[in-house]
């Protein structure tokens, strides 16, 4: 006789897709991940391995809290401490399903962990693919929702006007919706400022995920801010939902230093040198034929000038040389790839190994129709 007789069936399994490193060989050039590509600040680094690996965190992390809290200008009992943006994006969205809010709104292109959350759970998922969409949306299903944004956006890089941001605030202030306020490339914006009014992101869960921007992604920490007006209630929930030291020694040490001035003066001067650096590797992907879409961080999205349905075998033969661009076809995106700035000599070798790939019997199409916007 089965043991899962009378068992309800698991919710559907949805495993997301991610840039970084793989089960294959070593990779020289990675385009893949958004995080800086810049080698980490040594006194950051200093830090990390001097974090005291030997006993527990402090489980309150209240050193931390209080350090974090100075930094963003915000009560202390708002900063909630997290295992990376993923651990946050999965705890806020059993926080939110157990506070009422029963379907969970995700942009689309968008980042694979919010659908993976929601569906763990059993949320309706309901996709949105631009502003008016989205707010077109809420309108026509008015039920409580937990709505995830990505500012600046995951894929496009695109950021999002702040006219929206103030219609979107109204409305989920009179639906009694959560909003969901990932933060993890604004300290990687290049081009414009944060578009997010004040009073908008008061109202927001903010998640920040500051190893991307530091180019420390293997070191699993990150936070999110409380809305002003979230409550004890919803607060302690989320609180209580953390497992037990949540974030490691090194994530400790990781964050605490975020708000140092040494800190942010490097996140500045790498802001400068990818800003430089996006100009000339979006010059090289244009000379390569290779269409590509504005925007404002140092990742963006571009299309080879090769058939969708090839596209996979050129990757393919790349990351064989050791380079790895990411497909950005679990986005929905067939034919096109996101590719994140990096130093001249990866450049270089993409160049190389991309003209060696076309050069190869049966490997000349036409190039794309579709036209750069940078």
């Amino acid at each position: 006789m089965s043991l899962d007789r009378g068992l309800a069936p698991p919710p559907p399994v949805f495993l997301s897709v991610h840039g970084g490193p793989d089960a294959g060989p070593p990779i020289r050039h990675d385009f893949s991940t958004n995080a800086n590509p810049l080698p980490p600040l040594p006194l950051l680094m200093e830090r990390l391995l001097r974090a005291d690996r030997t006993r527990y965190p402090d489980p309150t992390y209240a050193a931390l809290t209080e350090a974090l809290s100075h930094h963003h200008g915000v009560h202390v009992r708002r900063v909630l401490p997290t295992a990376g943006g993923s651990e946050g994006i999965r705890r806020l969205t059993l926080a939110a399903a157990q506070r009422g809010r029963r379907q969970v709104w995700i942009p689309e292109p968008g980042y694979g962990d919010y659908r993976a959350a929601a569906l763990a759970l059993s949320l309706p998922v309901r996709t949105w693919s631009d502003p008016a969409a989205l707010l077109e949306g809420l309108r026509r299903e008015p039920a409580a929702a937990l709505v995830w944004i990505t500012e600046p956006c995951n894929p496009t890089g695109r950021t999002l006007p702040e006219a929206f941001w103030r219609e979107l605030a109204a409305l989920a202030d009179q639906q009694g919706a959560w909003l969901a306020l990932d933060r993890a490339y604004e300290p990687l914006r290049l081009q414009g400022q944060d578009p997010v009014p004040l009073a908008v992101a008061q109202q927001c869960w903010q998640l920040f995920s500051p190893n991307k921007s530091l180019g420390l992604t293997g070191v699993r920490a990150g936070y999110m801010l409380a809305p002003l007006q979230a409550g004890l209630a919803n607060t302690n929930l989320l609180l209580a939902l953390a497992a037990s030291w949540v974030v490691s020694a090194e994530g400790e040490a990781l964050l605490r230093a975020l708000p140092l001035p040494e800190v942010q003066a490097w996140l500045a001067d790498s802001r400068q040198r990818l800003t430089d650096w996006r100009v000339q590797q979006a010059a090289l992907l244009a000379e390569l034929g290779w269409a590509q879409r504005q925007s404002v961080v140092p990742f963006w999205l571009a299309r080879p000038p090769v058939p969708s349905a090839a596209l996979g075998r050129c990757l393919q033969q790349l990351r064989e040389q050791g380079i790895k661009l990411r497909d950005a076809q679990s986005f929905g995106l067939q034919g096109w790839v996101r590719l994140s700035t990096q130093h001249p000599e990866a450049q270089a070798a993409l160049a190389e190994g991309w003209r060696a790939h076309m050069a190869r019997p049966g490997a000349q199409w036409s190039t794309s129709t579709i036209q750069s916007t940078f």
